[in-house]
C-alpha cells in the first residue's frame, strides 16, 4: 500500500475499500456504546476477514483476460508477395499502399480530372493520406527535399538557353575554389626570407560579390534543408604571435573577471544604499524610535558604508542591516557603565552613605522603581533610607511609607542582626525638598546606613520654576548618582524630556561644573512588545547608560539591560 511504485497492484484501491467496510460494519456497535475506550481497551480479531478479502481481492484481479496475439495471417505482412519485396537499382522503391479512404478516392479523383493527357498511376501513386500516416517524419522530411531540388532543377534547365558546347580540353586541370586563390607562390613557404614572417606574408584579398554569394547559397541550403547554420564562418586568418599573446590575454581577463565578481567587487554608493536606508528609517520609526535619531542613525551608517566592498554572496540590504545592527549595540553598551554594587562598597570604605537621586515627568514611575531598587539593595546586605522629598504630591509620603512597611516585612531585623534594613525620613508636605534631602544624608551618615534614595517631585521639562527647584537640590546636596527614570512608551517625547531636563540641570547649576543625569531607569518595558525604540533615543540622545529595566508591577521586576536582545527585537519585522 505505502509503495504502489515499486510493487504495482491493480486492486490495492478495492481492498482499501473493501476492509474499511468490513470492518465498520463488524465493530460498529462496539464503538457506538464504548466509545474512544473501546477503541484503546477493545480486541479486534481480523485477522480471519482480511485474508478473506485479500484472496476475493486477488482472485478479481486474475479475472481480465490476457491480450491475444494476432496470428501471421490476420498480420499485413502475410498479403506481401516476394516481387514487391525485390528493389531494382535506379528504380523508386514503391511505397506501401493502404485501404483508400474517402478523402483519398476524392482526391485521387481531382488528380485525374486536372491531367486527362497522363497516363493513371494506378498502384505506383498511393494516397495522401495512407502515405502520411504510414511513413515517418523523417521520411517525409526526406521526400520534401527531393521534390524541392527536383522542381528547382527543372525550373533551372527550362531557363537556361542552349548554348554550343565548348570544345573540352585535353589534360587534367586543378580544381580552383571560390574562396581561394589560384596564385600557388601564395602558399609557399619554402622561401627562408618569408617564412614565419608576419610582414613578409602577402596579404590575401577577398571579392565581396563572391563572399556575398556564398553566404547566399549557403543561407538557401540551411532552409530548404530544415538545419540552421546561424552566420557564415568568416575566412581562416593566420596564426601570428600577436594574435596568440591577444588570445591568451583575452582568457586569463576572462577567467579573473568570473572569479573577480563571484568573490565581490563592488563598492557601495549612496544611489546603491539609499532604498534600503529609507526602508530602514520607516521600521525604526515604527519601533517607537524617535525620527530625528532614525534618521542621524541612517547617515551614520551609509558614511560609513561608502566606498565598502561588499563581501561574498552578501545583498546590499543585509550590509546595510548588518552594519545598523552593529551601530546600534554600540548605542546601548556606551564607554562609562555604572556599577551601583561597587560603588556602594566604595563609599562604605569612607564611611559615608551613597546618595541616589530620582527625576522625571509625573507618572512614569519613580517612587515604584525606587522601592524595587530598594528592595534589590536589601536583599544585596546593604541598609537603606529612603528620604520623601515629593512634598507637592498628595499621597506621595503616604505611598513611600506602605513601601517601607512592606520592605520590612520581607527583611525584618531579626533576620539581620536586630538592624532595621529600610528606613523613611520625611518632614510632610510645602516643604523645601532640597533642605529635607541634606537632612536626610546628614541623618543616614549618623545611623551608619549605607544608601540614601531621595524621591523628587514629578515635574514636566517645559516647568521653569520646578527645574529650578531639581537643580537647586542636586546642586546642593551632589549625590553620587542623578537616575532619569522615563516610561519606554514614548517615542520623540523622551528625546525632549532628556534634552531640557540636562539643560535646566547645566543652567541653574551654580557649580562651576554642572551635575547632569548619570543614568537611565526604563520602566513599564513589559507593556511595549517589540517597540522598545524609546531605549535607544534615550541612550542615542544622552551618551548614559540604561541601569535599570522595569519589567512588572512586583518588586522582583527589576533587571539590567541586555543591548543585544532589544536590538534583535528591534529589527524583527
Amino acid at each position: 500500500v505505502g509503495f504502489q511504485k515499486i510493487l504495482t497492484l491493480t486492486y490495492v484501491d478495492k481492498l482499501i475499500d473493501d476492509v474499511h467496510r468490513e470492518f465498520r460494519d463488524k465493530y460498529r456497535n462496539e464503538f457506538q456504546q464504548k466509545g474512544a475506550l473501546g477503541l484503546l481497551n477493545g480486541t479486534f480479531d481480523f485477522k480471519d476477514d482480511f485474508m478473506r478479502l485479500l484472496r476475493d481481492a486477488e482472485e478479481s484481479g486474475k479475472v481480465r483476460a490476457p491480450t491475444v496475439m494476432k496470428t501471421f495471417e490476420q498480420s499485413l505482412k502475410s498479403q506481401k508477395t516476394v516481387k514487391c519485396m525485390i528493389e531494382t537499382r535506379g528504380e523508386k522503391p514503391k511505397e506501401k499502399v493502404k485501404p483508400k479512404k474517402n478523402k483519398g478516392s476524392k482526391k485521387e479523383g481531382t488528380e485525374a480530372v486536372a491531367a486527362p493527357g497522363k497516363a493513371p498511376a494506378g498502384d505506383k501513386q498511393p494516397s495522401a493520406a495512407g502515405e502520411k500516416e504510414e511513413l515517418s517524419k523523417d521520411e517525409i522530411l526526406q521526400k520534401n527535399r527531393e521534390e524541392f531540388f527536383k522542381r528547382h532543377m527543372k525550373a533551372g534547365e527550362k531557363s537556361r538557353s542552349p548554348k554550343p558546347e565548348a570544345q573540352k580540353e585535353k589534360g587534367k586541370k586543378p580544381r580552383v575554389w571560390d574562396l581561394g586563390n589560384s596564385n600557388a607562390k601564395v602558399l609557399d613557404y619554402s622561401n627562408s626570407a618569408t617564412n614565419g614572417s608576419a610582414e613578409a606574408a602577402p596579404v590575401e584579398e577577398f571579392d565581396p560579390d563572391t563572399v556575398r554569394k556564398s553566404q547566399v547559397a549557403t543561407s538557401a541550403f540551411a532552409s530548404c534543408s530544415g538545419v540552421h547554420l546561424g552566420v557564415v564562418n568568416p575566412p581562416l586568418r593566420r596564426v601570428t604571435p600577436a594574435l596568440l599573446r591577444s588570445a591568451k590575454k583575452g582568457g586569463l581577463g576572462g577567467m579573473f573577471g568570473m572569479l573577480k565578481g563571484l568573490v565581490g567587487s563592488k563598492s557601495l554608493t549612496r544611489e546603491d544604499m539609499d532604498p534600503v536606508l529609507e526602508k530602514m528609517k520607516d521600521h525604526l520609526i515604527a519601533k517607537n524610535v524617535a525620527a530625528e535619531i532614525a534618521v542621524q542613525l541612517c547617515e551614520s551608517v551609509a558614511k560609513k558604508l561608502e566606498g565598502k566592498v561588499m563581501g561574498t554572496f552578501t545583498t546590499v540590504t543585509s550590509t546595510v542591516k548588518q552594519a545598523l545592527q552593529e551601530a546600534l549595540v554600540q548605542i546601548l553598551q556606551p564607554q562609562r557603565r555604572v556599577d551601583v554594587l561597587r560603588d556602594v562598597m566604595d563609599a562604605q570604605r569612607h564611611r559615608r552613605p551613597y546618595v541616589v537621586t530620582f527625576c522625571g515627568v509625573n507618572g512614569v514611575g519613580k517612587s515604584t522603581n525606587l522601592a524595587k531598587i530598594s528592595f534589590w539593595l536589601i536583599e544585596n546586605g546593604f541598609s537603606v533610607l529612603i528620604a520623601a522629598c515629593d512634598t507637592f504630591r498628595a499621597g506621595a509620603v503616604e505611598q513611600l511609607r506602605t513601601h517601607t512597611r512592606r520592605l520590612n516585612a520581607l527583611h525584618p531585623p531579626e533576620s539581620h542582626s536586630g538592624r532595621t534594613m529600610v528606613q523613611l525620613y520625611e518632614k510632610g508636605y510645602g516643604k523645601d525638598a532640597a533642605g529635607i534631602a541634606m537632612e536626610a544624608i546628614s541623618y543616614a551618615r549618623n545611623q551608619g546606613f549605607d544608601v540614601v534614595l531621595v524621591d523628587t517631585a514629578g515635574r514636566m521639562q517645559d516647568n521653569a520654576p520646578l527645574m529650578t527647584a531639581l537643580a537647586k537640590l542636586i546642586a546642593v546636596n551632589a549625590p553620587d548618582l542623578v537616575l532619569f527614570v522615563g516610561e519606554a512608551l514614548v517615542g520623540n517625547e523622551a528625546v525632549d524630556q532628556l534634552v531640557k531636563f540636562n539643560k535646566a540641570l547645566a543652567d541653574h547649576s551654580m557649580a562651576q561644573t554642572p551635575r547632569l543625569i548619570d543614568g537611565i531607569v526604563l520602566t513599564k518595558f513589559d507593556t511595549i512588545d517589540d517597540k522598545v525604540g524609546a531605549a535607544i533615543s534615550m541612550t542615542y540622545i544622552t551618551s548614559k547608560p540604561i541601569v535599570f529595566v522595569g519589567t512588572g508591577q512586583t518588586y522582583c521586576d527589576l533587571r539590567s539591560l541586555n543591548a543585544k536582545a532589544v536590538v534583535a527585537a528591534l529589527m524583527k519585522a
